[in-house]
């Protein structure tokens, strides 16, 4: 069984209780939109990312989306403090080190605003004197906070990181927070 779900913001990937260890009130999880038993995410999403959840009761399956040997391809719209021109972003397509490892090279390019995007609760900080630019980003690895990590790098801050893809599992026809059984 495969499960697609347009994870909302702030909602964790997990479907027991969340409990932080700051003594706040936890987080939205999974069990909070999907009612159906032994399934498991094929990979995560941070709580500050949106999109693209696959969920599934085959480990096979779980395993080949969720490893980055597999090499299985992750589209991610994201929204960047700035303005990137094309030059800006050679260094993402060569592959950038981040520390205590270097990327593979992505697919990337500015694209204008996507046209299915939903408000996201709360809206990102703006800032009148800095634009904001979109950014389509392909990467077939998926490493804590990497995209995140990668438009940093680059100087051009994320502001706002939605998966849109994962292979050919898309977010076509799925509003935030909706999920459907395939």
């Amino acid at each position: 069984m495969i499960v697609l779900f347009n994870k909302p913001f702030n909602v964790v990937c997990q479907f027991s209780e969340h409990k932080p260890n700051n003594g706040k009130e936890g987080h939205t999880t999974l069990k909070d939109f999907i009612s159906v038993p032994n399934i498991y995410a094929a990979g995560r999403l941070d709580t500050d990312s949106e999109g693209l959840l696959i969920l599934t009761d085959d480990g096979a399956l779980q395993h080949r989306l969720s490893d980055p040997k597999h090499k299985e391809l992750k589209t991610y719209w994201v929204q960047v403090e700035g303005s990137p021109i094309d030059a800006d972003l050679v260094p993402l397509r060569k592959g950038v080190h981040l520390g205590d490892f270097t990327t593979r090279p992505a697919h990337v390019r500015i694209i204008d605003e996507p046209e299915l995007l939903w408000p996201r609760i709360p809206p990102i900080r703006e800032r009148k004197a800095i634009p904001t630019t979109w950014l389509e980003i392909k990467i077939s690895e998926g490493k804590n906070r990497q995209v995140r990590r990668m438009t940093a790098k680059i100087g051009f801050p994320t502001l706002r990181l939605i998966r849109y893809a994962i292979g050919n599992y898309t977010l076509d026809n799925l509003s935030v927070g909706e999920w459907r059984k395939l």
